[in-house]
């Protein structure tokens, strides 16, 4: 029999990440043991928690996330935390991270629909804040953020942070999500939370699967393909290997654009009707297609007693294409005599390494450890052309370069922890450690012909003004008592500062107490501030956005551009986080917790509305003298310019609360019932709106527009009802989402505001599965069973945009829906376990 020892977490007394944070998976708790050699395989190590348990596990579970104590299970912490098993990921249907985290957890809001290049980078936030004020770790380490900048207008402008789909659900042991302000315990960018992400660590068995599934209405064929399996290369190791591979294909939810059946248009241009699929020329109200391939693995070993070595990583690669707006027969008649529709299209590979030594001498519990990040993308466009380009020199490309985005991160911590004897209820625990890490940015500029004069066709390449590479340096020490001065009363206080190279000096703290009167009922509050500084993406990127009647400018805010509209660089977002809650634990079978949270951002970066140099309702001349400074040549033929900008421009508060429920039923013949429901309300109020400069004036740096996207296009109040029914052989799983009223502000001109509101709108995903002796499981089910679609857009914009023939009237599902635009998913999945 081989004996594999290995810890890998806080559960095992040792810290990283210079967060107090590892790897704690399934070989962390005392129960687990390997098998003798003539048991049965196992497909993992048996979990710290029970995996029939419902979506969201809210006792018995071992944590590590938002504390440093061992052993510490998520009914005793003194901070909100909620856990997802690894079969809960699974039950979802479509195999994507975001998406399962976003179903199972009510204050988690994911993107399901982007505009742009955020059509292939989809992200997701807690509490209403913005993605980037969320941080995400995996096996307690620091994950690094895309280089793909949600850039356009929305609830998710501005996010930059890691995309979780570059790692691959089969290799999750389960996940723990910290829902409060935690900057001083794992960093300064750690203000709405923290997303552990804990891989598998077994050493023998696996499993694999295959999935398939599309929309009710068409399109979104998807299929899917992972496997896991757990090796012992050698005494005393585990080897945890992943890999998946997807499909995911187009959907179109648009309407008829409105220039292609004007009667005027149709007799000017006769060829137009010829156009395949014709009217639905326009296609940019859908998904984006794309194929992604993903490995992970997890490796642990045991040198000698004490010591400890440990490593992992993932490595993915995307090929995505997303439809742009179509361009009419006028516009390039030698080439489309029927018009065409460009394509964006993305190529993105995605890696990370982390390897640590860990071990303990003299009481001393050490971890030193190094982790390396790097996301790069190659932009292009297919099916396009360069007009001034041909008309110039009588030929253009019909595919382009448009540039590349490279962003990395490297991370190196050392930490130490020990308990010490003070006379208290505990012992004290005393954890302290550094850290240090360096951020890159760069943006590439695109091919010559994609960037002459206005550019390729839908996306211009980006310029040699959009281009250049960016660093910083950040230094940080942390340092973390705990322990129980009484029996029952719980302290926690945390420090930390950090020196970045370019913003300064930062110190945050944290005070968490927590009491528990008896088993059955504890209260628990926190009171924390933070710091984050811009990413560099906010700081540095530029690039014309383009539509066939706009061109719009993101200017840079660091860029001499900026400087002319009166606005020098990014200064860092401060914050202050109080939140206080009740646990309940009646009988054994049920846990409840509910907690109230505020948290208030000061000269939050947001990134701005519309500002017009022509073609708006206002028009400020100094915009036209910014674009022209940025080297920018907009295409002639668009009636509007202008620019957006990432900019300090609001001081926010979000306010919520989040109860979490679980109950444990067994009905004997009738089989075991574990039914949940968590639900999260939470309203961002702006408290202030810092003036626009003279330059800009009477425009705003926050239209009514962007306003909304703060304040009202995510719903403040979700519901989730779930329940798991174990019956024999079969599974079925019910899950009730209620999504609240949400709501977005849009104009043509800036003129005339309409608001478009999604009214409170239930959706039910259901899964039933029929094992087949021990190894198979076959499984169908549907996201949306019974195919909803939220309300189209405000009648009164669609018949300005009409009028107007824009082409923006394509839109007539708003982007902003909680649940998307697609209607309902329907899927079969087959499983097997080895």
């Amino acid at each position: 029999m081989q004996k594999v020892i290995i810890q890998t977490g806080v559960a095992a007394g040792i810290l990283s990440c210079g967060l107090g944070l590892a790897h704690a998976g399934p070989a962390d708790t005392p129960d687990d043991k390997p098998a003798a050699a003539d048991e049965a395989p196992a497909a993992a190590a048996a979990p710290a928690f029970d995996p029939a348990a419902p979506g969201i596990t809210t006792s018995g579970t071992v944590i590590v996330t938002g504390t440093r104590a061992a052993g510490l299970k998520v009914e005793n912490s003194a901070s909100p935390v909620q856990v997802l098993d690894s079969s809960s990921l699974a039950r979802t249907g479509q195999p994507d991270l975001i998406q399962a985290l976003s179903q199972n957890l009510p204050s988690l809001n994911a993107q399901a629909f982007g505009s742009d290049m955020a059509n292939m980078t989809l992200s997701a936030r807690l509490r209403g804040l913005s993605p980037n004020n969320t941080l995400v770790l995996v096996n307690g380490k620091r994950r690094h953020g895309t280089a793909n900048l949600a850039v356009l207008g929305g609830p998710y402008q501005g996010g930059a942070a890691a995309d979780l789909n570059y790692i691959p659900v089969a290799a999750i042991d389960h996940v723990e999500v910290l829902q409060d302000g935690a900057a001083a315990q794992y960093g300064t960018d750690a203000i709405a939370g923290v997303v552990n992400i804990i891989l598998k660590s077994n050493y023998r068995g696996g499993t694999a699967n295959v999935n398939g599934g599309g929309y009710f209405d068409g399109g979104g064929h998807t299929g899917d393909g992972m496997a896991n399996i757990g090796l012992a290369p050698f005494q005393d190791s585990f080897l945890s290997l992943t890999a998946e591979t997807k499909y995911h294909g187009f959907s179109n939810r648009g309407g008829i654009d409105p220039r292609v059946i004007d009667p005027a248009t149709v007799a000017a241009q006769p060829t137009l009707t010829q156009a395949p699929g014709y009217p639905y020329l326009n296609k940019i109200s859908g998904d984006a297609q794309y194929r992604q391939h993903i490995l992970a693995a997890n490796f642990g070993a045991e040198l000698s007693p004490g010591l400890s070595l440990y490593s992992f990583g993932t490595y993915g690669k995307k090929e995505a294409r997303a439809w742009e707006n179509y361009r009419m027969p006028n516009r390039l008649p030698q080439i489309y005599p029927f018009g065409f529709s460009p394509q964006e299209t993305f190529d993105e590979e995605d890696y990370a390494i982390t390897i640590g030594l860990k071990g303990s001498a003299g009481g001393w519990r050490w971890d030193l450890s190094s982790t390396y990040g790097k996301d790069e993308a190659e932009l292009g466009v297919a099916n396009s052309a360069n007009v001034s380009l041909y008309q110039d020199t009588g030929s253009t490309p019909l595919n382009f370069k448009a540039g590349e985005f490279h962003a990395s991160q490297w991370t190196n911590n050392f930490d130490l922890s020990r308990e010490f004897e003070i006379g208290w209820a505990t012992p004290l625990t005393f954890a302290a450690g550094l850290e240090h890490r360096r951020d890159t940015y760069a943006i590439v500029a695109g091919d010559a012909a994609s960037r002459y004069k206005e550019g390729s066709q839908s996306y211009p390449g980006f310029s040699l003004t959009d281009a250049g590479s960016h660093d910083r340096d950040n230094k940080a020490i942390y340092v973390n008592v705990s322990g129980q001065p009484l029996p029952g009363w719980t302290v926690d206080i945390a420090g930390r500062y950090e020196h970045f190279s370019d913003f300064g000096n930062a110190k945050v703290g944290k005070l968490t107490s927590r009491y528990d009167f008896s088993p059955a009922v504890a209260v628990r509050a926190t009171y924390s501030n933070g710091f984050r500084a811009p990413t560099l993406a906010e700081s540095y990127y530029s690039a014309t956005n383009v539509s066939p009647r706009s061109a719009f400018v993101q200017l840079a805010p660091n860029s001499p551009g900026a400087r002319l509209v009166g606005i020098d660089g990014l200064r860092p977002e401060a914050s202050t986080n109080i939140s206080a809650g009740i646990v309940l634990n009646p009988s054994a079978n049920l846990a409840i917790t509910l907690d109230a949270y505020q948290i208030s951002i000061r000269d939050r970066i947001v990134g701005s509305g519309a500002v017009y140099g022509s073609g708006g309702a206002v028009n400020s001349p100094a915009v036209t003298a910014a674009i022209l400074a940025n080297g920018n040549v907009l295409d002639p033929t668009v009636v509007q310019t202008g620019i957006n900008i990432f900019t300090n421009a609001v001081n926010t508060r979000s306010r919520g609360l989040e109860a979490v429920a679980t109950l444990n039923s067994n009905y004997g013949e009738w089989g075991r019932v574990d039914w949940s429901a968590a639900a999260n309300y939470n309203r961002v109020k702006l408290r202030k709106i810092n003036q626009a400069p003279v330059q800009l004036q009477p425009q705003t740096l926050l239209d009514a527009t962007a306003i909304s996207h703060l304040e009202t296009a995510s719903p403040k109040t979700r519901v989730n009802l779930g329940a798991l029914w174990k019956i024999g052989n079969w599974t079925i799983n019910l899950r009730e989402a209620i999504f609240g009223k949400s709501s977005e502000m849009a104009s043509s001109d800036g003129a005339v505001y309409y608001k478009t509101e999604i009214d409170t709108t239930a959706i039910t995903d259901l899964e039933v599965s029929y094992q087949f002796g021990k190894r198979w499981t076959l499984s169908v089910g549907a996201n949306n069973l019974f195919n909803e679609y939220p309300d189209q857009v405000n009648p009164a914009l669609l018949a300005e945009q009409r009028a107007n023939l824009d082409n923006a009237a394509v839109t007539i599902y708003p982007s902003f829906s909680p649940f998307g635009i697609n209607g309902g998913y329907y899927y079969a999945r087959l499983g097997l376990k080895f």
